[in-house]
């Protein structure tokens, strides 16, 4: 049975369950943004505001699930890293991951503030509403407008980076940084958490 909590050589089955949902969330919101906001601005359009309300909502989720994310590595033992990268990939690595967090709860965050700036209340699927912790202004909707804008675009940069490294990791140097990531079986559970294999026949399943 997969272990459910981290191991000091792989992410358990919650850590991975949170972070593929998370994967789907963030991908949902970039394109459903991307399209939004494309969108032509004119008269009452009923579509887009009805994908405007959407993507408010799953900010909310991908706010949630970043703040199960944080307790729940906070809580957990953290992987370490295959000895095979290099330290300043490793300390690359962990400093992405960082400005990653940062990214996905500053996102939602921003979005919220727009919102409130501009005296529309946020709604999660009808469960709750956000309270407003600022007051309607003109000015702060259009700069938290614009520092959405780019710390989306920034989210964007490092998502791709973040999946390229990944990718390159598992395909091109061969080790089992991506597979820390995946489910695994009970007798690959055992080859990861065994030290002695973490260069060896483990990277080679």
């Amino acid at each position: 049975m997969p272990r459910l909590g981290n191991s000091e050589f792989r992410y358990g089955l919650v850590a991975i369950l949170m972070h593929w949902s998370m994967a789907v969330v963030l991908i949902a919101l970039i394109l459903l943004g991307v399209y939004m906001v494309a969108l032509p601005d004119v008269g009452f359009n009923t579509t887009k505001i009805e994908l405007i309300l959407w993507h408010k909502q799953l900010g909310i989720l991908a706010f949630i699930l970043v703040g199960a994310r944080t307790a729940w590595r906070s809580a957990n033992t953290l992987p370490t890293l295959s000895p095979q990268i290099p330290a300043w990939q490793q300390f690359a690595a962990r400093f992405v991951h960082l400005v990653l967090y940062a990214l996905m709860f500053a996102l939602p965050a921003t979005g919220w503030m727009m919102s409130s700036a501009a005296g529309i209340p946020v709604t999660f699927f009808g469960l709750f509403t956000l309270p407003d912790y600022i007051t309607r202004d003109e000015w702060l909707f259009q700069a938290f407008i614009k520092v959405h804008r780019w710390f989306a675009y920034s989210l964007i940069l490092l998502l791709v980076l973040h999946a390229s490294a990944a990718l390159a990791h598992h395909f091109w140097f061969r080790d089992d940084t991506l597979k820390r990531m995946l489910p695994a079986t009970e007798d690959g559970c055992k080859d990861y958490e065994n030290p002695g294999m973490a260069n060896g026949e483990a990277s080679q399943h």
